[in-house]
């Protein structure tokens, strides 16, 4: 996509965006005439639409102190280390 099609596209979903308070069946019929696939729906009834906010919520134990600071010393070692030049 070149700089105009993706110009005209943003300003197309601007407009025409369902969250913003544009018709879907014609950010639907947009979309398909941009090419982009058509957005995922889902059966159930959340807003989301994707299977992850479904999921079961996992509790992590918390690493043990050493292995914390461990890994703290080595995260401060790449920061100084690989610095990006600007």
């Amino acid at each position: 996509m070149n700089e105009q099609e993706r110009s005209a596209f943003r300003a197309f979903v601007r407009e025409h965006h369902p969250d913003r308070g544009g018709d879907p069946e014609v950010f639907v019929a947009g979309l398909a005439r941009f090419g982009v696939a058509e957005p995922v729906r889902s059966d159930s009834d959340d807003d989301h639409g994707d299977d992850r906010y479904n999921a079961p919520v996992e509790v992590v134990t918390p690493l043990p102190f050493p292995v914390r600071v461990g890994v703290a010393l080595i995260r401060t070692w790449h920061r100084r280390h690989n610095r990006r030049v600007e």
